[in-house]
């Protein structure tokens, strides 16, 4: 049986993602509808060998017949048409943050609470977590299975990829005007100058002087593990690479776990790939993760501040397993229990 599918900001990076991912894992598109801003209309894209042009989203436009839409347009693009797509039958996966908390829109990573699927039916949409929140939960949820966490502490490394292609230009022009002795061009998109810099400053400030960026991390993360007791303090960094973001998390566990065991688990935990010999400097990279759609675990430790507790470095491609291939999978997971 194959589905009607319809991509929302097609033309974006993460929409072009989405039709790369969906053709890799073969989803059962029968039809495929992209949409995207006006000044896209007309834009062709491929998937499978075929071409399909791109549709202006259009409030007047009927979206009946499509089972399924994955979003990337951005939050008021999505609080605007996903309730229409809804109404109009469509089970909506958003990867904005229009709807992450809303309590009546389940926020799902399938490896870690594929039972909240069922949520989805009062609104009919589906929310995807912010990207760093996504590879941390999964490498949080064996280690929280296991041993119990009562805090976590996260600093993360994110690539310029997560503020979007007009970010990635940015860090290419200056670091070009830096390798040719030029004058470093004024940042546009990223708070400050980001070629050989790092920027502890994602999204803006909120009252408590964290970041919205930061405070996503613990609201999502307690929504997502359905446990209001976790602690998280989270400081969000750009730093100038282009795909894939880094976490160093430490955690306070509730009951001993050594970091042998800690391997154990996680290496049996879906999505998730160990790396982690430090005698043969080998450990998760940046440039290792992007293209692929797992979560990269390594460095694994015991923590010196926090008894009993871990520390590890996680990774993980923000564009793919980050926002386009849990989008997917989220897809997926409707198709398995029947619920398009």
């Amino acid at each position: 049986m194959g589905y009607k599918v319809a991509i929302v900001g097609a033309t974006g990076e993460v929409g072009r993602t989405f039709l790369k991912v969906l053709e890799e894992r073969d989803f059962p598109v029968d039809e495929l509808v992209l949409f995207a801003s006006e000044r896209s209309e007309g834009k062709r894209l491929s998937f499978k060998g075929k071409e399909y042009e791109v549709k202006a989203l259009n409030k007047q436009t009927s979206f009946r017949g499509i089972d399924i839409a994955l979003f990337s347009a951005g939050g008021s693009i999505s609080k605007e048409y996903a309730p229409k797509f809804a109404r109009d039958g469509v089970v909506v996966v958003d990867n904005s943050s229009a709807w992450r908390m809303d309590p009546e829109v389940p926020l799902i990573v399938p490896e870690v609470n594929p039972e909240d699927i069922y949520m989805f039916k009062n609104k009919r949409i589906i929310a995807n977590p912010n990207c760093s929140t996504i590879q941390m939960v999964v490498a949080l949820k064996p280690i929280y299975d296991y041993a119990g966490i009562n805090r976590v502490v996260v600093a993360t490394y994110q690539s310029v990829s997560g503020a979007g292609a007009k970010a990635i230009r940015e860090l290419e022009e200056q670091t070009k005007a830096w390798c040719e002795g030029r004058p470093i061009p004024e940042p546009k998109y990223i708070a400050k100058q980001i070629a050989f810099n790092a920027v502890p400053h994602i999204d803006v400030f909120m009252e408590n002087d964290y970041t919205r960026e930061e405070l996503k991390m613990l609201n999502e993360t307690r929504k997502i593990m359905h446990d209001e007791n976790i602690k998280v303090s989270a400081t969000a960094v750009r730093v100038p690479v282009f795909y894939s973001h880094s976490e160093a998390v430490h955690i306070e566990t509730k009951r001993e776990i050594s970091p042998e065991k800690a391997r154990e688990v996680l290496s049996k935990a879906p999505g998730v790939v160990v790396i982690d010999d430090p005698s043969k400097s080998e450990y998760p990279l940046a440039i290792d993760a992007q293209g692929r759609d797992e979560v990269f675990v390594g460095r694994i430790r015991k923590d010196l501040a926090f008894e009993p507790g871990l520390a590890m470095w996680v990774v993980a491609d923000n564009i793919r397993k980050g926002a386009a291939t849990n989008t997917v999978q989220i897809a997926e997971l409707l198709v398995k229990e029947g619920l398009v």
